[in-house]
């Protein structure tokens, strides 16, 4: 009976923790989602900013890089893509990060050096080795550069060109602006039901979050494509650091403790890619969650000392621990189950919570996805509803996958980087 007792409360207690993280990630994104209604009020009245305001001054020099590895498929066009960007060509310079091991690099060669007979800077960068896999290819282009901005496009991301002339202009005249970031769209939104999924979640990732901590002066995370960042500032941050899978969101997070913040542009959009199939997805998540687990170790307690406002920190801290919703659903659901059954089936004890967390996650859901989806104008309310109905099995599915990593990860084991598959654009 004793021991029937002890672990009874332990799982109560486990049940409990997790219970409290669920509910903290769950208020931060209620309080994100009220915001974007209200900004997309206020601003639906109001004169918006034109999407190419003039650029004053003198036009500065723009350093394009475009990280790759193995990724023969797409490396043409991604550098046709750079190429085409309307910009003055002795003010454009092209740098294609090649760390690749198979024909990338021989399609690469023959591509640069047809640009660069046009009239376009490219450079073709080619190291001895992987050290600090994208962020250390990054900062190895940087040596090789002194343009004070520069502009970052994963390999399957496809700007308009006039995305220069959109974006500069705003990063220009702020100056304290470490960078830009603009909205990733993606082609393949409507392929399966797996990448209308993620349509709705990124949506939810780029509008409601994205822009709602930007339009707040919050901090939130450069993406690592579709962004351009000011030289200055990566310089004032430290540079780029390898010790994290997500050096992207960690480098955003040292500009912003150093002063700088960043802008966000839901307009002209960067069309890229999401994966199309559940274990590339699982990858690319399981990255992710990893990177943040990792940054977190580090950030947490400069983010709760940051000479900020407090709720400007609260929103900070909610940024860096979303991601432990993933571990705390895993062991809640087991905890309260097994509670369950040592209690006999009897399920009483743990109703409330089981309501409140399902009411949270309506609303949660409801208000992350469907306003985006509405202000996009993605299509009909009954596909939304199709979609939305497959997600809350896709998060548990991810609560269980991610879960295991995560706690590795925070415990100290270092997760390799694992590059998403990327189709033919």
């Amino acid at each position: 009976m004793i021991l029937h007792s002890l672990l009874l409360l332990v799982l109560d207690v486990v049940a409990n923790i997790c219970f409290v993280v669920l509910v903290w990630v769950a208020l931060g994104l209620i309080v994100l989602s009220v915001r974007f209604v209200r900004d997309e009020w206020r601003l639906g009245r109001e004169q918006r900013e034109p999407l190419r305001p003039p650029l004053t001054g003198e036009v500065p020099h723009v350093l394009v890089q475009l990280p790759v590895f193995n990724e023969p498929a797409v490396v043409e066009n991604v550098l046709r893509t750079a190429a085409a960007l309307d910009w003055p060509r002795d003010k454009l310079t092209i740098q294609l990060l090649d760390d690749s091991t198979d024909e990338t690099s021989t399609i690469a060669d023959r591509v640069a050096a047809e640009l660069r007979a046009g009239g376009t800077d490219v450079q073709h960068v080619r190291r001895e080795d992987r050290s600090g896999f994208k962020a250390g290819a990054l900062a190895a282009g940087l040596e090789l550069s002194n343009a004070p901005y520069i502009a970052m496009l994963d390999v399957d991301f496809r700007p308009p060109a006039d995305w220069l002339k959109c974006v500069m202009p705003r990063l220009v005249a702020d100056p304290k602006a470490g960078f830009a970031q603009s909205r990733c769209e993606f082609t393949n939104y409507n392929t399966n039901w797996i990448t209308r999924v993620q349509g709705l979640l990124l949506d939810a990732h780029f509008l409601v979050e994205q822009q709602t901590r930007a339009r707040a002066g919050w901090l939130f995370q450069f993406n690592g494509t579709g962004g351009i960042w000011r030289r200055a500032a990566i310089e004032a941050a430290g540079g780029w650091s390898a010790y994290s899978i997500t050096e992207d969101l960690d480098l955003a997070i040292r500009a912003k403790l150093a002063g700088w913040h960043g802008i966000f542009l839901a307009e002209p959009a960067i069309p890229g890619q999401v994966p199309d199939t559940m274990r590339n997805w699982r990858r690319q998540q399981r990255r992710w969650s990893n990177g943040f687990v990792q940054v977190a170790k580090r950030t947490l307690g400069p983010l709760l000392l940051a000479p900020w406002p407090i709720g400007e920190r609260l929103s900070a801290v909610s940024m860096m621990t979303m991601q432990a919703c993933f571990p705390a659903l895993a062991l809640g659901i087991v905890a309260a189950a097994l509670a369950t059954v040592l209690r006999g089936l009897d399920f009483r004890p743990e109703l409330p919570q089981t309501i409140t967390s399902l009411i949270l996650a309506l609303v949660v859901t409801l208000g992350m996805t469907l306003p985006p989806y509405i202000v996009l104008k993605r299509g009909p309310i009954w596909r939304y509803l199709q979609t939305i109905a497959l997600l809350p099995f896709l998060i548990i599915y991810l609560a269980g996958a991610n879960a295991p990593k995560m706690i590795q990860t925070w415990r100290g084991r270092t997760e390799m980087f694992k590059r998403t598959p990327k189709l033919e654009t």
